[in-house]
C-alpha cells in the first residue's frame, strides 16, 4: 500500500463508520434471518428499496431523531409493505431488528472514535453523505459529531449521491484543492465514482457487498482495504 498526500478527509457515513463495510441492507436482512420473520429474500428486498423511497419522499423522519428512531421508522414501513403484500409478520420483531442495528452501530461507532480522534489531530474532515435529515442528531448521538468540521448531508443541500456536486460541496466545506483530498466510503459507485469526478484521491472501504459484488471496473478507486480501523496505514 501506498500512503496518500492528504491535507484533508472526507469520510462517507452510513456503511462506513457505523458498521465497518457492511451494508445495511444485508445488516437488516441478517436481522429478518435472526429473528426467522417469515419473508423471502427477493421480498425483503423489495419491502427494503420501498422503505428507502418512501422516507426519501415523506417526512416519516424527523430532525431529531437518533438513529434507533431511524431504524424503528425504517422496520416499521417495511413490515407494513410486507403486510400489506399478504405476509403474516409479528411487528415486535420490527423493534428488535432495530434496535439490534442501533447496537452494531453504536458499537462500530465507539470504536471507531479513537481513530476519529487521531485523525481529527492532524487533518480537517468533513462527512458527506446521502441521509434523512437528521444527521447531526446521529452524530451528536453517538458522541462523534464535534469531529467534524462540518456535515454535508443529501436531504439538506438537496443533492445526493452519486451526483459528484454533494462531492463538491464536501470539497468547498475543507476549503483544499480535491486533489489533496481523500474521501473513504463503502460505496464504488456512490463515493469513489463521484469523488473522482470532482478530483479527489479515492479509498474504497470494500466490504460486505450489495448490489456491487459484480463491479468489473474499479478504476475510480485508487486504493483498497477492508478494515476501517486500518484507515491510519494509507494516511
Amino acid at each position: 500500500m501506498n500512503k496518500f498526500n492528504v491535507k484533508g478527509i472526507i469520510f462517507d457515513y452510513g456503511g462506513t463508520l457505523d458498521t465497518n463495510g457492511g451494508h445495511w441492507g444485508a445488516v437488516i436482512w441478517s436481522g429478518y434471518e435472526k429473528y426467522e420473520v417469515p419473508v423471502n429474500l427477493n421480498a425483503f428486498q423489495e419491502a427494503y428499496s420501498y422503505a428507502e423511497r418512501q422516507m426519501a419522499l415523506q417526512p416519516i423522519i424527523k430532525p431529531d431523531f437518533d438513529f434507533l428512531a431511524v431504524l424503528k421508522a425504517k422496520l416499521n414501513v417495511q413490515f407494513e409493505y410486507l403486510i400489506a403484500a399478504g405476509y403474516e409478520l409479528d411487528k415486535t420483531l420490527a423493534d428488535k431488528i432495530a434496535f439490534d442495528g442501533y447496537s452494531l452501530a453504536k458499537n462500530t461507532v465507539n470504536q471507531v472514535k479513537p481513530l476519529l480522534i487521531s485523525l481529527r489531530e492532524k487533518y480537517p474532515i468533513v462527512m458527506v453523505s446521502n441521509f434523512y435529515g437528521n444527521l447531526k442528531s446521529v452524530l451528536a448521538d453517538f458522541g462523534i459529531l464535534p469531529y467534524f468540521q462540518s456535515v454535508v448531508e443529501s436531504a439538506v443541500v438537496g443533492v445526493r449521491k452519486p451526483d459528484p456536486a454533494i462531492y463538491a460541496l464536501g470539497v468547498d466545506k475543507l476549503g483544499l484543492p480535491a486533489q489533496e483530498i481523500v474521501v473513504v466510503g463503502d460505496s464504488y459507485s456512490k463515493d469513489m465514482v463521484p469523488a473522482k469526478a470532482v478530483g479527489c484521491q479515492t479509498l474504497w472501504l470494500k466490504g460486505q457487498t450489495w448490489g456491487e459484488d459484480k463491479l468489473q471496473d474499479t478504476s475510480a478507486a485508487d486504493q483498497q482495504f477492508t478494515s476501517i480501523f486500518d484507515l491510519i496505514d494509507f494516511v
